[in-house]
């Protein structure tokens, strides 16, 4: 099954990091979260993406390009130009990169992937989120109901830290758990081929007419997902996640 990931935006929240990078570009760890998100799906057997690209496409296309390379030790020949690798660097990947267009809203990204998608269901979420989540149980869930698209709720994380107060008396603390208190969308979407019909044009925001038609005909299905979940919204946000893969405590990193 193809996964789309929406890599087009602006990133304007992280502005001191994406003046020269596009937001999913932006590093944990020494990776771009792009390369996180990827590594997600593939160590739950999907491997076979599609980038929608937009703001610095250049950027995601080069890094691709040169992937093997740079992580891979060679000889150059400077004379003759020829290479001798020592270490080839393979991952089974397969990436697909579109340029969506600098302008295009998210729901107009997808809906120029259609060529691409063949007419089959297919995985999506955005380039800056990362999760524990159990993708296969995601897909057996979305086939399980027969609906158009499932979406992957989650609980928002706290901003700071929960205090359990009894007056002036702290009962417990807690270090920016998930909030018990609703749910949101947390991406890490399915969709049957036929939700492409629903975006009208490049000014369409997937969030809105698309997912409010789906949702009013019955046709969307929530995915709860109980576990780590994280977006990159703001410096913060990347700071958090970068301490978390520094020390070793990354939930996200399956493989």
């Amino acid at each position: 099954m193809k996964v789309v990931l929406l890599a087009g935006g602006f990133g304007t929240r992280l502005a001191e990091m994406t003046d020269m990078l596009p937001k999913p570009m932006v590093t944990i760890g020494g990776h771009p979260i792009l390369w996180h998100i990827m590594n997600i799906y593939a160590t739950n057997g999907f491997r076979d993406f599609i980038l929608a690209l937009g703001y610095k496409a250049d950027v995601v296309k080069k890094f691709f390009l040169d992937y093997s390379s740079l992580n891979a030790d060679f000889t150059v020949d400077m004379a003759s130009g020829n290479i001798d690798w020592h270490t080839p660097y393979r991952v089974d990947w397969r990436v697909t990169l579109v340029d969506t267009g600098i302008d295009t809203m998210t729901g107009g990204r997808v809906r120029r992937l259609r060529e691409h998608l063949s007419g089959e269901p297919f995985m999506l979420t955005y380039g800056d989120g990362v999760a524990d989540i159990d993708l296969g149980a995601l897909l057996e869930f979305h086939r399980s109901h027969g609906k158009m698209v499932t979406v992957t709720t989650v609980h928002p994380a706290a901003r700071f830290g929960e205090l359990d107060m009894d007056g002036a008396v702290v009962r417990s603390f807690k270090e920016k758990p998930q909030t018990g208190l609703g749910w949101i969308n947390g991406g890490f979407f399915v969709m049957q081929p036929e939700f492409l019909d629903l975006i009208a044009d490049d000014a369409t925001i997937l969030e809105r007419e698309p997912m409010e038609q789906v949702a009013a005909r019955g046709e969307l299905m929530a995915f709860r997902h109980e576990g780590f979940w994280q977006c990159m919204d703001t410096v913060r946000d990347r700071n958090y996640l970068e301490d978390l893969w520094r020390e070793n405590r990354a939930p996200w990193k399956q493989w």
